[in-house]
């Protein structure tokens, strides 16, 4: 029973044992029982009235429970204009008042972050307490390709339970698992570098945040491929240019001082002027070398803006072709395609993207050239794509030569690294500039099964 039964029950008890004794007493002097009895309803009904007021607060309380309950902080507590519960009212009033400007402000707040998260470049995923994905950006989906991803864990992905987007193809998941191994492994509180199965690299960090008392983990991610290219194409830009410079003054001075000291050459005796006239053709020969090797590295710097004009990429790359078929002939390489899908002409700078071609399938040959004299095996190839995909087309360079099996990813487009011996390290540099003044997407990497592919993506 609730405290105001208990007490109506208590004030009717006793009153009700006042009337039956009053009501007794009755016969022997009526006027003044029937006079008691009047005033015994009457302090009846003023009991219950101040029950009623004394235990209004508990209703306001019980009011001001259920509306907390209900979440409704936009209702008011109404009281009388006289009332000496004003003071208590007024404080319930401000208090849901004070919490529905809170929940305002936290709504407002709420939305402005769903935006700034589903606008933000960087990948950010958030997970529960038990290490489940509950909030993750635009950013982050596309980049890792998660189809439902909420309610599960990285791990789930790593054990084959969870599921990627249907148009990621095999490689794009292998990329994928690749970077969630790597995010998997990050612990709390650290901040690392992490590259991927194409070479792109990440900065990434774990961190934490409480909710209800209790940490969560959340993963911000951030793609430092470009920014990073920027920092080391200005630094070698800047190197070259200081070698190029004093290289160059260096070479035209020593062919000035060359060529003047063969003007002594008759004054020797004939045995001394030939030996003189062979060490001074050798030394010029030299500089020469020394000036194209310079201008290599200079090209790669002054190379001109691409200017794009409509180009056929199977023509290009059957010109190729046909330039180094004598030569894989006598190697035992066969070169060709492997398929050649019908596709319209493509806007490129056609020089400059023949030149980068050029570069791959170069370095293919030379990469199967190797393989086959560090095996005394022949029979090696170079096959070349061109396929039609959903949106864009694939170019496709694939060698039979496996030299960037142990090769880091994100190594293989470093300024100067080089796997071949006497390598100067600007082919691929040349390749990456030419890629990117296209803003076309490219990937080199072993396939895993005894072969090296080169992939280029052009739009449709």
């Amino acid at each position: 029973m609730s405290l105001r039964g208990r007490m109506t029950a208590y004030l009717v008890g006793l009153h009700a044992v006042f009337l039956i004794l009053a009501f007794l007493l009755y016969r022997q002097r009526p006027l003044v029982i029937v006079g008691v009895e009047l005033l015994l309803l009457a302090s009846l009904v003023v009991g219950l009235l101040l029950i009623g007021r004394a235990l209004q607060p508990l209703d306001y309380a019980r009011r001001f429970h259920e509306l907390l309950q209900d979440g409704n902080y936009a209702a008011r507590l109404q009281q009388s204009p006289h009332d000496e519960l004003a003071d208590l009212v007024d404080l319930f009033n401000r208090m849901l008042d004070a919490l529905y400007q809170e929940r305002l402000k936290l709504g407002e707040q709420r939305g402005f972050l769903d935006r700034l998260l589903e606008a933000s470049p960087s990948a950010v995923i958030a997970f529960d307490f038990d290490g489940r994905i509950s909030l993750i950006n635009a950013s982050a989906a596309a980049l890792l390709g998660l189809a439902n991803p909420a309610g599960l864990s990285l791990r789930d992905w790593l054990n084959g339970r969870g599921a990627f987007l249907a148009e990621l193809d095999s490689s794009g998941r292998q990329r994928s698992l690749d970077l969630l191994r790597q995010l998997d492994q990050l612990p709390a509180g650290e901040s690392r570098l992490l590259t991927d199965a194409d070479g792109r690299r990440y900065r990434c960090q774990r961190s934490q945040f409480f909710d209800r008392g209790f940490p969560r983990d959340f993963l911000l991610i951030e793609e430092l491929t470009r920014e990073l290219e920027s920092s080391e194409k200005s630094t070698y830009e800047k190197l070259v240019r200081v070698l190029a410079h004093e290289v160059n003054n260096t070479v035209a001075a020593t062919r000035s001082v060359l060529d003047s000291l063969l003007f002594y050459q008759p004054q020797l005796a004939a045995a001394d002027a030939s030996d003189f006239s062979t060490a001074i053709d050798a030394v010029k020969r030299r500089n020469t070398s020394l000036g194209e090797f310079i201008d290599r590295f200079s090209r790669v710097v002054k190379m001109p803006a691409a200017e794009a004009h409509a180009t056929d990429l199977r023509e290009v790359l059957d010109d190729i072709a046909r330039l180094y078929r004598e030569h894989c002939r006598t190697l035992g390489i066969h070169i060709g395609w492997q398929r050649a899908d019908p596709i319209g002409a493509q806007l490129l700078d056609r020089n400059l993207m023949e030149q980068a071609l050029l570069n791959i399938v170069k370095n293919a040959v030379e990469a199967v050239e190797a393989t086959q004299k560090q095996s005394g095996q022949s029979g090696g190839h170079v096959h070349l794509e061109l396929v039609q995909e959903d949106a864009r087309v694939r170019l496709s360079v694939i060698d039979s030569g496996n030299r960037l099996g142990e090769v880091p990813p994100g190594q293989m487009f470093t300024p100067f690294f080089t796997t071949k011996k006497g390598g100067q390290g600007i082919g691929l540099l040349f390749v990456r500039e030419v890629m990117n003044r296209h803003a076309l997407s490219y990937r080199l990497a072993p396939t895993g099964h005894g072969e090296t592919r080169f992939d280029i993506w052009f739009p449709l």
